[in-house]
């Protein structure tokens, strides 16, 4: 049996956290020695050394411009909760010094309410609606360490892994979708010694559970209110899409930003999106429900979003398969793949001749290309979860994938400065990129304490060749 543990007082939490980082700052190495932080804080400080080389002032960046923040947080599912939230947390704490944020799930700020010079004193740190506070931007912090753990937890002033956060404190939970569990983002509740308060916690607790099941009681009203729709007919053959050469070329006419596809007897799902990188199946995101679908259906719903104009049986056999397959393997393919949205969401359900989608679906993967067509290259890269569909083998979706990596890649290289650079050289596939990490050197001041870490990945890596 454990001894029982008396929980460490918040002078000894903080007389940790600074011995922490006058050992790391001793370090030669840049590695975390040592064990004076509390057991979840060091485990993020780890991960933050993978993205930071020290602590050093960096300062969150902005993702969006005011019109693309009012966009994404229409679309996302945390917004129809934000009354719940209102009401429990943001009203009582006016006037208290504490602030209020809601996250979205990759630790990126979508609303900051409160305390009105808390607010105030938040904006020179970016903490505001809009900043990405995930750790491989900033370092450890509630609403980061919450997203990379799928925990609550508490981050008491130094235990900050950045040194311009230590005057603040903060609790963090995730919030999880009530159908899957899958974590929506974050509720995070910052500001002093009271932010980290044992009875913060409980009410951030009683909150999330609230807000959940306002979330699900949503849903349940959306589905029985929702129309019944029949299956959808064969429409009238029209001029198929030729496949493309490049990956490139296909996600360029993926509906990001087109006119909707002809609507079927079923109204047009909102919020329809599909994830498929650093994932072998794919998640499907629709009114807030999320479906996980085996690889071959992943690949046919990407391959059909990508062409909103529709594909032939003959078309889609050719890109899906790595051996030709004949035609009636796809369209037995497509009947289970039917029959699963049949039971999901009708309004999804592929027409035939040619296949095509009734309604817009947004891919993960075109979202960084498009944000890479804007120059946004740090909110590409937070956007880039990984490889897309690492383990699949459809002509089709290994173009997708090489282009995407190509593409990120010659763009952060390119244009992207040291800050960005170095956490695209986090990614697997950038470990053994030589090229990459000598930029990365070159593009380091003299002085930088981060110049160490990439030295001795670069000695490493010539030792390895050798």
């Amino acid at each position: 049996m454990e001894p029982h543990r008396r929980p460490l007082s918040p002078a000894a939490i903080q007389h940790g956290a600074f011995a922490a980082h006058e050992n790391l700052r001793q370090s030669a190495s840049g590695v975390l020695s040592g064990s004076s932080l509390r057991p979840e804080v060091r485990e993020s400080w780890e991960r933050s050394l993978r993205y930071l080389a020290r602590p050093a002032a960096v300062r969150p960046a902005l993702l969006w411009g005011e019109d693309e923040l009012d966009d994404y947080r229409r679309g996302h599912p945390l917004a129809a909760i934000l009354p719940v939230i209102a009401q429990l947390l943001v009203q009582p704490s006016r006037d208290t010094g504490l602030l209020v944020a809601v996250g979205d799930q990759y630790g990126r700020l979508l609303w900051v309410q409160g305390d009105a010079t808390a607010r105030v004193k938040a904006s020179r740190i970016n903490f505001v609606a809009g900043a990405d506070w995930s750790e491989a931007a900033v370092g450890t912090n509630a609403p980061g360490a919450a997203v990379a753990t799928n925990r609550s937890i508490q981050i008491a002033g130094a235990e900050h892994f950045n040194p311009g956060v230590h005057p603040w404190s903060c609790t963090a939970v995730p919030l999880r979708d009530p159908d899957t569990g899958s974590i929506l983002g974050i509720l995070d509740i910052t500001g002093g010694a009271e932010a980290v308060a044992w009875h913060t916690l409980a009410l951030m607790n009683a909150t999330v559970a609230a807000a959940q099941a306002q979330l699900q009681v949503l849903r349940l009203e959306q589905r029985m209110t929702a129309p019944q729709a029949t299956e959808p007919q064969a429409t009238e053959p029209q001029a198929t899409e030729p496949r493309a050469n490049t990956a490139r070329a296909a996600a360029a006419r993926t509906p990001v930003a087109r006119a909707a596809a002809p609507a079927t007897t079923a109204e047009a799902p909102q919020l329809t999106s599909l994830q498929i990188l650093g994932r072998d199946h794919g998640l499907l995101h629709v009114a807030g429900r999320t479906l996980t679908l085996s690889e071959r259906h992943t690949e046919i719903l990407t391959l059909l979003a990508l062409h909103p104009r529709g594909l032939s049986a003959e078309e889609l056999a050719s890109m899906v398969y790595p051996e030709r397959a004949a035609v009636p393997t796809v369209r037995a393919e497509m009947v289970r793949l039917r029959r699963l949205l049949r039971g999901y969401c009708q309004a999804l359900i592929p027409t035939s001749r040619p296949y095509r989608l009734p309604a817009e679906v947004a891919v993960d993967a075109q979202q960084v290309l498009t944000h890479l067509g804007r120059g946004a290259h740090r909110l590409a890269l937070s956007s880039y979860r990984g490889e897309v569909l690492p383990r699949s083998e459809a002509p089709a979706i290994v173009d997708l994938r090489r282009s995407v990596g190509a593409l990120l890649r010659e763009a952060i290289l390119t244009d992207a400065g040291p800050d960005v650079l170095l956490q695209y050289l986090q990614l697997p596939e950038a470990k053994d990129d030589g090229d990459a990490w000598h930029i990365a050197l070159r593009l380091l001041p003299l002085r930088s304490p981060r110049r160490a870490a990439v030295v001795a990945h670069l000695e490493r890596l010539r030792a390895d060749s050798d």
